[in-house]
């Protein structure tokens, strides 16, 4: 990104809910829901319902230019306070100029939302406007989550709705669906309806049930099996996984298993690694609960080891992208990896 954010989302938010309103944002990124978020509330909020048909503009930046825009921004407001214009998919726009002259001395009374999604303004298409934005208004970058982000989204989200979420839940949300945060959103709300007024907490049986993830086969629960070397029960999930392919394979078990197994090898060579406490601390988990796994880990599986099985997981990744592999299937793949990992 050319320019330095000048907001965070939280901070953005604030503001908006304090009924506060810049006359320019541009918002950006790879993470389209944060976006759609901050568009959506600014479209619900900015104007009475009454003030809309004549103060409120969508347009779309492929039937539209900067120059036509930048037009509508000098305009004033129609016995309302001010005039909303909101650009959705502003990364069609071909020319920014116009955009830039008037980012220089933005109508008070105009509310103008840039939505540019799949990534961020450059310097060389947009640098001045992002720092005139930057000044006039407010520019946010919507990033998308780490993998490791995504269980405290889900628990932060449920917490905001009022609602507590076993860990494992959280995973099996995570695991299921991914970084697409509309969609997890959506399968949030779907768990929030069927949770009782009192005692709102989503457990893996709730999840399981409303969507549609098992809560005995997943990687978490594979996880779980390496870690104790509970054999039988690796292999049961892995079989099952064969059966259904839906359910996962190994390009969704890869990253989760593999970074388990990176953090256990930081474990080992932590200051102090004789608790879950410090370990939590030393793997910046969130609890001390999240070490108990490591713990564990490091009983059955020595420092060497751990390298092996590492080195072990980046083979099996290189061969699922066909590298040295002519012909040997994903969850064939798996097999070779889990069975090295326990033997």
């Amino acid at each position: 990104m050319a320019a330095k954010t000048t907001t965070t989302f939280d901070s953005l938010m604030k503001e908006l809910r304090a009924g506060q309103y810049r006359p320019i944002y541009i918002l950006m990124g790879e993470e389209p829901y944060y976006i759609d978020l901050l568009s959506a509330y600014i479209a619900d909020h900015a104007l009475q319902p009454e003030e809309r048909d004549f103060n409120q503009t969508v347009l779309y930046g492929l039937d539209t230019t900067a120059a036509e825009i930048a037009d509508l921004a000098k305009g004033y407001p129609m016995m309302a306070e001010r005039q909303v214009i909101i650009v959705r998919e502003a990364q069609n726009l071909n020319s920014w100029e116009k955009l830039e002259k008037y980012a220089e001395h933005p109508m008070p009374t105009t509310v103008l939302v840039i939505c540019h999604k799949n990534g961020t303004l450059s310097e060389r298409k947009a640098g001045k406007l992002l720092k005139l934005a930057a000044v006039e208004g407010a520019v946010f970058e919507s990033k998308k989550k780490r993998e490791n982000e995504l269980p405290s989204f889900v628990e932060n989200y449920l917490k905001s709705k009022g609602a507590t979420v076993d860990p494992k839940a959280a995973h099996m949300i995570v695991e299921h669906i991914g970084a697409d945060l509309s969609r997890m959103v959506s399968e949030m709300d779907k768990v929030l309806i069927s949770l009782p007024e009192e005692g709102r907490r989503v457990t893996p049986e709730i999840v399981e049930r409303e969507i549609g993830v098992s809560k005995d086969y997943n990687s978490f629960e594979l996880r779980d099996a390496i870690v104790s070397k509970d054999s039988l029960k690796a292999f049961k999930i892995v079989k099952y996984l064969d059966s259904n392919p839906k359910t996962g394979s190994v390009y969704a078990f890869l990253p989760f298993l593999y970074s388990f197994f990176q953090n256990l090898m930081v474990a080992y060579y932590a200051p102090n690694n004789r608790s879950e406490e410090s370990v939590a601390q030393a793997l910046d988990l969130r609890s001390s609960w999240a070490a108990r796994p490591y713990m564990m880990a490091m009983r059955n599986y020595s420092a060497m080891k751990t390298l092996q099985i590492i080195s072990k997981f980046r083979e099996i990744d290189a061969k699922t992208k066909g590298l040295d592999n002519p012909n040997t299937g994903a969850n064939e793949l798996m097999k070779e990896l889990i069975f090295f990992i326990l033997n």
